[in-house]
């Protein structure tokens, strides 16, 4: 009987712990340009939830490539629909999971006061470096690459090009000035925290593909009951309301 009453404390103390003792952690694996605004809602989530945010950046390729291989991501916040529909299609992400979690918008982007003049600071560039993200890897490079190609200049500026692995090193390239020009991500440029300054050009949505960035879980997250209730968290109001500071659109589903 002693041991019967030593167990049911042992459960009701168990009980009685703060949240945090209960919390579980989530890998999150997230596109590069999401990075800065998915850190100011992991702090909300955890205040709200007790879960931790492990963040895993880099370009939605390399980390497609990386859970492909098995690597132990439970969330995947890509910067396309592309690399998450092929994991759903390919058994690696959770069926029925996929969403939109924002959409994206494509800038160009100078460091210097009325240099960016629209399209014809293209079309008249003749020396310097114009700076992109990996066209390959990173969907805002796709989006850069398109959007010259329209434009009828992709082929005259390829000896001006400066690729980025990911769009966060595209923004460095063009912040330290080894780049004129860059194409970078709406949401670097208003990130509420550093409000950079300068000139830019948003680039009209008919000039490319629409950037539209999913998020999906993935097959290490199945059994893990925070990583469901995160991608829950980021369809809800505190987290739009974050992302929308950023300069992304939010698409209701």
């Amino acid at each position: 009987m002693r041991y019967v009453f030593k167990t049911i404390a042992v459960v009701f103390w168990f009980m009685t712990l703060p949240q945090t003792v209960w919390s579980g952690e989530v890998h999150v694996a997230v596109a590069s340009n999401f990075l800065n605004p998915l850190k100011e809602i992991a702090e909300l989530y955890k205040r709200d939830t007790g879960n931790t945010l492990i963040l895993i950046s880099g370009s939605t390729g390399k980390l497609y490539a990386q859970a492909r291989n098995g690597a132990p991501y439970d969330v995947l916040l890509a910067a396309d629909a592309k690399r998450p529909t092929l994991l759903e299609h390919e058994g690696v992400g959770v069926a029925g999971t996929r969403f939109t979690y924002a959409v994206g918008a494509l800038v160009l982007w100078s460091p210097e006061p009325g240099k960016v003049k629209g399209e014809q600071s293209l079309a008249q560039m003749n020396a310097g470096k114009l700076a992109i993200a990996n066209p390959k890897t990173a969907p805002y490079g796709r989006a850069a690459k398109e959007t010259l190609e329209r434009l009828g200049l992709w082929e005259k500026l390829r000896p001006f090009l400066v690729q980025g692995e990911n769009i966060a090193q595209t923004l460095q390239f063009v912040a330290t000035g080894n780049a004129a020009l860059g194409f970078v991500a709406k949401s670097q440029v208003e990130d509420p925290r550093f409000k950079l300054k300068g000139s830019r050009w948003e680039i009209p949505p008919d000039q490319h593909e629409p950037i539209l960035q999913q998020a999906i879980l993935l097959k290490p997250g199945l059994g893990n009951s925070s990583a469901k209730q995160f991608l829950e968290y980021l369809q809800g109001p505190t987290a739009k309301t974050i992302i929308r500071s950023y300069g992304y659109h939010v698409t209701v589903e």
